[in-house]
């Protein structure tokens, strides 16, 4: 018997999701023996270089696609022109149409994969600024390479994108601005998420997964549990796997 998949795509908060208290590692718990986690995260990618790996991540000639892939960019490509980090930046009409294209990819290779789309989180210029002098000291740069405010129209951007293609979406940017003190409580520079910000988006997915019909709780096993085998007779607990 071959497991399901659910693949994880996205940048660095992606590739830290199996990270200690990273929110891929209660999710991999949650689908343990139901189907597997693959975690395709690639920090500092916006949607421009992502577009390069589609066909490597999700080859049209597998006849095997996932259950499930979350899709979770645009934290590198609301990096602002003119600053530190401006080699990341995709214009926002482009980032819309890179999101469109990813969707466009997985539907063309299964029609019954869930597909979610992730906006990035909130952005704190304060966090930003503190995590630059604590790496760069005097040398840091005083002006941020990211504000929440440009980071919140790629959160919509990609809200409408799910909401044109009919797919699934997380509107993390605006969640995590809901709790007070987010700033400190969700993110540990500013950018990259805390314990407390991984569980947010642990939950979230979580939670559409159970909507879109993948609750974990009515998924079968992938071989008999322990207690459905006779110890004098094990054969006959795998009629269909032999």
């Amino acid at each position: 018997m071959t497991r399901q998949k659910i693949v994880l795509f996205g940048d660095s908060i992606t590739e830290q999701a199996v990270r200690e208290n990273g929110w891929g590692v209660p999710l991999a718990n949650t689908y343990s023996r139901k189907a597997d986690v693959l975690v395709r995260g690639y920090g500092g990618y916006n949607t421009r270089w992502a577009m390069f790996l589609l066909q490597y991540i999700f080859p049209l000639n597998s006849t095997k696609p996932p259950l499930a892939t979350t899709i979770f960019f645009g934290a590198n490509d609301a990096a602002l022109l003119g600053r530190s980090n401006e080699r990341q930046h995709v214009p926002l009409e482009e980032f819309k149409e890179n999101l469109t294209k990813f969707v466009l990819h997985l539907q063309e290779w299964s029609s019954t994969m869930q597909i979610v789309l992730i906006t990035p989180p909130p952005l704190s210029e304060e966090g930003r600024l503190a995590y630059a002098i604590s790496v760069y000291g005097e040398n840091a740069s005083k002006l941020p390479e990211r504000t929440n405010e440009v980071t919140g129209q790629y959160a919509n951007a990609c809200v409408e994108v799910a909401k044109d293609m009919g797919v699934w979406y997380i509107n993390l940017w605006s969640k995590m601005q809901e709790t007070d003190g987010w700033q400190t409580k969700f993110l540990r520079d500013g950018l990259h998420l805390t314990t407390e910000g991984n569980t947010v988006v642990y939950e979230e997915v979580i939670k559409v997964f159970n909507e879109a019909g993948l609750s974990a709780d009515k998924m079968p096993l992938d071989f008999p549990h322990h207690s459905k085998i006779d110890p004098k007779n094990p054969r006959r607990a795998f009629p269909e796997y032999l």
